[in-house]
Formats: structure tokens, sequence, C-alpha cells
């Protein structure tokens, strides 16, 4: 049942509901205080909200597990919105592709900033700058302006994901099993809010 707000369920301390499925999974979180769902979905669209409790705020991580990797329905997208600072507060998303025998996954990841506005978002990120890391932290790509590469511009087009900003960021990658990591910085160290996003393409 949806709360009045359209929540579909929630949690404060993990432990406190789903503490069996949680640990089954093995993806229990080190700290009591720190929140999970285990949650059967059907496919559609979902927004997970990290809110500090009583009004607190810091940095925190939101990640999403795809247990049912054998079945056909799979996760397409994932995506975030925060605060771009500088130095160590850029925007990071973290991408895990599996399982290590599976084909290369076809991802489109895009930094979104200066259409934000369009929605009103104030203090979006005026300009982000997107690059892709493997595991061991080497830069694999990295774009400022989607438009800069015609290549990939073409095949972020076709994948109905154009930015419609050309300021904002996107790469294409074939990305083989392994652990990347997205990270949106402000051009010449500007800041702001901006949204980072993966898609699985098939």
């Amino acid at each position: 049942m949806h709360a009045p707000d359209g929540t579909v369920t929630t949690n404060d301390d993990w432990r406190t509901t789903q503490f069996t499925k949680i640990a089954a999974a093995g993806l229990a979180p080190l700290e009591d205080a720190e929140a999970a769902i285990f949650a059967s979905v059907v496919p559609g669209t979902y927004t997970a909200v990290l809110s500090g409790k009583n009004g607190s705020s810091g940095i925190g991580v939101v990640e999403v597990y795809d247990l049912e990797q054998g079945l056909a329905v799979q996760l397409a997208n994932v995506s975030t919105r925060g605060f771009v600072g500088t130095g160590e507060d850029v925007l990071i998303g973290g991408i895990i592709v599996g399982p290590n025998d599976a084909e290369p996954a076809n991802l489109i990841i895009r930094a979104i900033g200066p259409s934000l506005a369009d929605s009103n978002v104030a203090g979006s990120l005026n300009d982000p700058i997107l690059e892709l890391h493997d595991k061991n932290g080497v830069l694999i790509a990295t774009n400022d302006d989607w438009e800069d590469n015609s290549a990939q511009a073409a095949l972020i087009t076709a994948a109905g994901l154009a930015p419609t900003n050309p300021r904002e960021s996107a790469l294409q990658i074939n990305a083989a099993p392994n652990v990347y990591t997205a990270i949106v910085k402000g051009k010449n160290g500007t800041t702001g809010l901006a949204l980072v996003e993966v898609y699985n393409v098939k």
C-alpha cells in the first residue's frame, strides 16, 4: 500500500525491518543507523529519497542492487541528484557490471546540469564535466560537452538519450563486467546541483 505522498516503503535503521532478507543477500550495512530496503517491484520508475534524521545533513551513499540477475527483467537506468562541490566534494556514481561471465553492457552515462533549471531546480550546475574511472581509479574516458565527439554523439542520439543542453556531458561505453566510477565535476571549479545517470541500453 502506498502512503498518501506516494511512498511505497521506508526505513530508518536497517535492523528494524527485513533484517533476515537483507543479511541473507550479503548486503547488511556495517552500522545499525544506516538504512536499507528489500523490495520486489514491478517494472516501472521509482525514486529513492535519502534524508537525514531530524533534519541532519551530510554525505551519504544510495545503492541499488539487482538480485535477480538471471531473469529477463533487468535494471535499466539509475540516476541521482546531488550537489557538485570542488575537491573531494564532487558527485560520484558507482557502477557494477556483472556477473563476471556476463556479456559487456552497452552503457550511456550522462551528467545533467543546465537543463535542471528548466524543471525549476534552483542552483543547477552550469557546465558539468563527466569522467569515467575503472576500479583502480584510472581514467577511462571523459567528456565536457556531449556533442564534442561526433561518433559518441551519434550513438547517444540514436539511443534517444541526447541531453537537451549542449553544455551537458555524456559518454557511451561497452563495459566489460567490472567496477566503474562516474564522477561529475564543475568546469573551472564551478559548483551546483547536477544529475549523474547511467542507462543500460539494449
